[in-house]
């Protein structure tokens, strides 16, 4: 384990509507360099409000390490290539991982 806690790095999380957007999101995230990794769950079931009525839905889920610095540029990115209106896209901190791990973030990804 690094000492970097709260160090900068990050876990992007997003739903997709289907695999193939998921797909299309993590590759473009990955080769844009906003993050070093992306992982595509398939199937969950989301229970959610939108317009007033509570609804479920199956969706895939994206999980991203990258940098928190880049958090407003895969955000952008991931609003273009997305097809909902108000997709959740959301960070949590990595408070602590391999240095290793860390280091190959940081070696992935682009500061712009």
């Amino acid at each position: 384990m690094t000492d970097k806690s709260s160090s900068g790095y990050v876990t992007v999380f997003v739903t997709a509507a289907n695999k193939d957007e998921a797909e299309v999101i993590a590759r473009t995230l990955v080769q844009d360099r906003l993050v070093a990794c992306a992982n595509v769950m398939d199937v969950v079931t989301s229970y959610f409000r939108w317009e007033g009525k509570v609804q479920t839905e199956d969706e895939v889920v994206l999980l991203a390490k990258s940098r928190s610095a880049l958090f407003p540029d895969i955000e952008a990115r991931v609003k273009e290539l997305h097809s909902y209106d108000c997709p959740c896209i959301v960070a949590w901190p990595i408070e602590e991982g391999s240095a290793d791990y860390l280091a190959w973030i940081e070696a992935e990804t682009s500061t712009r």
